[in-house]
């Protein structure tokens, strides 16, 4: 009989043996590719300026420099990114006619080594004309500023006016109002592992394949697809079983993906690109930094009417998908913890000649989480009350969840004030207040910071559609987006062993721990017992356009796929005991690693006795029943729908 109740147990981490003896498999790792030649990426030294010329005749003297590809050949051979707003802004794997970051690529040179590469770009020379520069989003708006993308004709990618309940009428009742600005900055994570690639195309069966540190979402995968003008079934991602860290930031890696994909198409050998520090300080990708102003309505109490959102993000030169989740993500969750109904948002995204954003730490969070919460502070020092009251004030009630926020976000159990009181009662608050005092007195300051935040982990992809106006998803061709879904698959060996397969590409969460405990729990197993297999191939693995690790995901969605998978191959399990011991399923029970009579009478088949049963005798499976111990389970939150015609989510 084997131990139950694995799950939150403390156990040996299962990746740990192999990544502290150095036998981790990272992108850098990966084992010899027949030909490979490695690449270099020239960058622009400008922020903004046109791209009159290339002379690559230097670089292509140097011996060792298989060849180099330019923008000319970005234009020629690729499209341009789907990008999340119907403004023409075309943005290319590299530049194309001009440069608009300072590190955006203009050329990229493959050679026999990493060392000739980087000697050779060196050498490239590339023919700049300068333009004006604006880096500031609220400078970038003045209609003298230098424009970016001349096809727009303004700065401004997407703006959308979302407005929930009455907020005009909140404010016209309110006792007072309070309105600030907030400047949040531009920021970025940096992962031990930057990006890497290696592509190989097979001009014989037009596949190409790529390996890379890419972490999701999968949606990326179509997006290349296209600009490479591949069917998807011809273009294959493979991430390895490791990856060095991320915190968002890899999955802004398939532009170069791209890139490097189509120099192993021109130059017909196999690529592999490492990125340096640098390069990755340079231009990886960064979160935004926003402008915003801030306006909330509230009654003398300090209970909250209404909130008005007006904010500028700065995505840089491009945008680049998911952009403009900078300003959408957590839509559902726009009123935090707080129960006001009444809520208007003016959402602008903003183009400047700054680097590229996207998913990086807590995506889109940080930015709402600082201005709510300093509003909450200055409303509170308005009217003179502790910032704790205003807010315990203001709080959703325990009894009225689940909870459907104003902006569609469904909140499906929790207690906000007994957990509130809790973090008080931790931090020592009354005590902290005493302190302060005393403090002040004497002529010290002391500060005491208070927050409070609901987190959209997971991420419903219908949120990304809110940048789009109702008439535009109105449309007939439109295709409306929703969900957040993950799979696994899991098989019994001949000796009762297991082996499950998931393709949740971990940056060092311990999935592979985490797993091994959920299906021992469920097989009344031993961890040890479990091999997890978590490496994505979207060649062979169960995957869709919302798979990979990104916005806590794992935790639920993967985890639930694991469970599932489980449960259905435990089901198959009693089912065929049923079979053999001649017994209606209902008579019985899976318990302790075998199935058992629900009467305690009779024989019991042990998960070994069944495996080995199965994979040797598949005439002894009843009729009907596919031999082989597997099932496969995709999990997906029924509760994930399309953005409605109100911009609810």
């Amino acid at each position: 009989m084997s131990e139950t109740g694995w799950i939150g147990k403390s156990v040996k981490r299962v990746e740990d043996a192999r990544l502290l003896t150095g036998r981790g498999t990272f992108i850098d790792d990966h084992p010899p590719v027949a030909n490979l030649r490695h690449a270099a990426i020239v960058r622009s030294p400008l922020a903004h300026a046109k791209i009159r010329g290339y002379d690559l005749s230097a670089a292509l003297a140097l011996p060792g420099v298989v060849g180099v590809i330019t923008g000319k050949d970005v234009a020629r051979q690729t499209k341009p990114f789907a990008v999340g707003v119907t403004a023409p802004i075309h943005y290319y794997c590299a530049a194309t006619d001009r440069v608009r970051f300072v590190g955006e690529p203009v050329a990229v040179v493959v050679a026999k080594s990493r060392y000739i590469a980087e000697d050779a770009a060196d050498l490239v020379e590339v023919d700049y004309e300068p333009l004006p520069v604006v880096v500031d989003p609220e400078r970038a708006l003045e209609a003298d500023a230098p424009v970016l993308h001349e096809a727009v004709g303004s700065n401004l990618a997407g703006n959308r006016r979302l407005v929930y309940g009455d907020p005009d009428r909140a404010f016209r009742e309110a006792d007072v109002v309070v309105n600030e600005r907030f400047s949040f900055p531009k920021y970025g994570s940096t992962p031990i592992e930057t990006y890497g690639v290696i592509a190989r195309w097979d001009l014989l069966d037009g596949v190409c394949t790529v390996w890379s540190n890419f972490m999701g979402p999968f949606i990326m995968h179509p997006l290349t697809a296209r600009v490479l003008g591949l069917p998807e079934n011809k273009l294959r991602f493979i991430v390895p079983a490791d990856i060095g860290g991320s915190f968002g930031i890899k999955s802004s890696i398939y532009p170069y993906i791209a890139l490097i994909a189509l120099a192993a198409k021109q130059l017909e050998v196999p690529v592999k690109w490492i990125e340096d520090r640098r390069e990755h300080l340079l231009a990886s990708s960064s979160g935004t930094d926003r402008v915003a102003y801030r306006e909330v309505a509230a009654r003398k109490d300090g209970t909250i009417l209404g909130m008005r959102f007006k904010w500028l993000d700065n995505v840089g030169g491009y945008i680049r998908s998911p952009e403009p989740g900078c300003s959408f993500r957590p839509i559902g969750n726009f009123v935090g913890p707080y129960r006001f109904q009444h809520l208007e948002v003016d959402a602008s995204v903003v183009m400047t000649n700054k680097s590229l954003t996207g998913p990086n730490r807590g995506y889109a969070c940080g930015h709402l989480y600082f201005e709510t919460e300093g509003m909450m502070d200055r409303l509170a020092d308005r009217l003179g009350l502790d910032p704790v009251e205003v807010r315990r004030k203001n709080l959703v009630q325990a009894d009225q969840f689940p909870y459907r926020t104003p902006t569609g976000g469904l909140y499906d159990s929790g207690d906000y004030p007994a957990a509130f009181d809790r973090a008080l009662e931790l931090a020592r608050y009354d005590e902290l207040r005493r302190e302060q005092a005393k403090a002040r007195a004497a002529g010290r300051y002391v500060g005491i910071g208070l927050a409070l935040a609901v987190d959209p982990s997971v991420s419903n992809m219908g949120y990304v559609a809110t940048a789009l106006d109702p008439q535009f998803r109105a449309k007939p061709e439109y295709l409306p987006k929703s969900g957040a879904v993950d799979s696994a698959t899991i098989k019994i060996d001949p000796l009762g062993r297991v082996i499950a397969i998931l393709a949740t590409t971990p940056q060092g969460q311990g999935h592979q721990t985490v797993v091994s405990q959920i299906v021992a729990d469920e097989l009344g197993l031993v961890p040890q017992d479990i091999t997890v297999v978590d490496e994505m191939d979207t060649f062979t693995r169960v995957w869709s356009i919302s798979s990979g690790t990104y916005s806590s995901r794992f935790g639920s969605v993967g985890t639930s796929a694991v469970a599932l998978a489980a449960r259905k191959l435990k089901a198959k399990l009693v089912a065929y005991a049923a079979h053999l011991m001649e017994l209606p399923v209902a008579a019985l029970e899976f318990r302790d690693g075998a199935v058992r009579p629900r009467s305690g009478r009779g024989p019991a088949y042990s998960v070994k006795d069944l495996a080995g049963r199965a994979h040797w005798n598949t005439e002894s499976l009843p009729e009907g029943m596919e031999p082989a111990l597997q099932a496969t389970a995709v999990f997906g939150f029924t509760v994930a729908k399309a953005v409605d015609a109100e911009d609810r989510v």
